[in-house]
């Protein structure tokens, strides 16, 4: 039974979520959530988060005295916090490499000290691109589709599972996802702890602060509903780059039905996303965002790709379905319709943020 739980990066817009979802459904928990707010618009969910009951730490996990020496004394530590971006990984990767790896550490040192169990949030970008971009697709009028017939294992119609190989550049943001991971079963085998990982697709919905390298779905509602400058950027400039999408709302679903069985799901490592049913390419979102913002922009377009950028990347789930019972239950349509909810809710705090087109 779980009583005290830690969330790193729990003022972001993952870890707030699964913050604020778990206190709801068990009011008795006692939960933490850590996070440094650099992330801009991540200092709008405090508030959100003390008011639901759960104590917010202004701490950073590349700081030891922050995590280990903090008092925090978890039963489970739920690993969210991380530089999320590709690119910015590219741009300037130490902070990032301080982060993804050094804060993992010291994450897991804190659960080798109080023997808590370990939830890491991985990605999807551990898979090789240059692998991923010799996936066979067929081109459509608005996607490319993968084919069901792949020159690699763990690759299909149904997208990437976890037999995909690993041989091969990541980038920088997925290399140190993938280190991470060696990094939790080394600490699992040596140390006796309880851990599961779940490698993310695109997470979206609601109190998503977007960006053009990452939460693309948000920023691409927060681009037509203020009126800002969008692009197509890569892959001919096509717009017709796939990627799946899953709701927050159904992450936070699994999480809770992990925390419930991780007797069971003990050292496993899923791929965890929308799935082929909850994909959408650019030209398909652009097209969603028209209907449901009621706006038309002028989008541009970059032909050429940005380092590490991939054509389709789809999560194959059904590993995680086959074992757990969970599947997404909410499509893309929702998934757009909601962040468009909130953002008209909420314009007054995000019109700083989105308002500009800066990001």
């Amino acid at each position: 039974m779980v009583n005290r739980i830690l969330i790193t990066g729990g003022a972001g817009f993952i870890g707030a979520n699964i913050a604020l979802g778990l206190k709801a459904r068990h009011s008795g928990w006692k939960i933490i959530a850590l996070d440094n707010l650099k992330r801009r618009g991540s200092e709008l969910n405090v508030p959100r988060l003390q008011q639901a009951g759960i104590r917010f730490v202004h701490g950073d996990i590349r700081n030891r005295e922050d995590v280990i020496d903090g008092a925090l004394e978890p039963e489970l530590i739920v690993e969210c916090s991380a530089e999320p971006s590709v690119l910015a990984g590219y741009a300037s990767p130490e902070y990032m490499l301080n982060t993804n790896l050094l804060g993992t550490i010291h994450c897991l040192e804190l659960a080798r000290r109080c023997q808590a169990d370990f939830l890491f949030l991985s990605t999807s970008r551990v898979y090789p691109f240059a692998l991923l971009n010799r996936l066979l697709t067929e081109e459509t009028a608005t996607r490319f589709v993968l084919l069901e017939d792949q020159p690699f294992p763990g690759a299909s119609g149904c997208g990437i599972s976890e037999d995909f190989p690993l041989t091969g550049a990541r980038s920088l943001y997925g290399a140190t996802k993938l280190a991470s991971e060696l990094l939790i079963a080394e600490y699992a085998a040596a140390y006796g702890l309880r851990t599961l990982i779940n490698r993310c697709g695109v997470i979206a919905g609601p109190w998503q602060m977007g960006k053009v390298d990452q939460g693309v779905f948000a920023l691409w509602v927060a681009a037509h509903y203020f009126g800002t400058s969008l692009s197509y950027i890569g892959h001919g400039g096509t717009g017709k780059q796939v990627r799946d999408l899953l709701h927050i709302a159904d992450l936070v679903d699994l999480i809770d039905l992990q925390i419930g069985q991780l007797d069971v799901l003990n050292g496993q490592i899923f791929n965890v996303g929308g799935g082929v049913q909850g994909s959408l390419s650019l030209q398909e979102t652009t097209c969603l965002c028209q209907v449901l913002v009621g706006r038309h922009i002028d989008i541009g377009k970059i032909v050429e790709d940005r380092p590490g950028d991939v054509q389709v990347l789809i999560t194959d789930h059904r590993r995680v379905t086959h074992q757990t019972g969970w599947q997404p239950q909410r499509r893309p349509r929702e998934t757009i319709a909601d962040i468009v909810n909130w953002m008209r809710d909420a314009e007054s705090l995000v019109r700083p943020i989105f308002g500009s087109g800066a990001l």
